[in-house]
């Protein structure tokens, strides 16, 4: 009977992790969907991160898919002239060191 148990709960244990794995983002990915959300590296002038958000120079300010960008689960976008300021919590520190891996 006890047997029963300990195999019901690894079984458990196992679904669980399955699951939490399933869930977890490929942040690569995301990164690569986010540059072609700011019209590609071409695009892309320069950039930095300011606590949690990345700030990006533009080419061309029309080239971008701010509601793609949205989706992806920014935070908040601020457009001034040619240059966005993205906000993406503790993502942004990974995101330039990805952009910068791209370059």
């Amino acid at each position: 009977m006890i047997w029963q148990y300990i195999i019901i709960i690894l079984i458990l244990i196992i679904i669980a992790f399955a699951i939490m794995k399933s869930k977890k983002k490929d942040f690569k990915m995301d990164a690569n969907k986010l540059v072609e959300c700011l019209g590609g590296k071409a695009n892309i002038i320069d950039y930095e991160v300011n606590a949690s958000r990345f700030v990006v120079n533009l080419h061309n300010i029309d080239l971008v898919n701010k509601e793609a960008i949205q989706k992806m689960g920014a935070q908040g976008i601020v457009e001034v002239d040619n240059q966005l300021k993205i906000i993406l919590g503790d993502e942004a520190k990974q995101l330039k060191k990805h952009i910068d891996a791209l370059k």
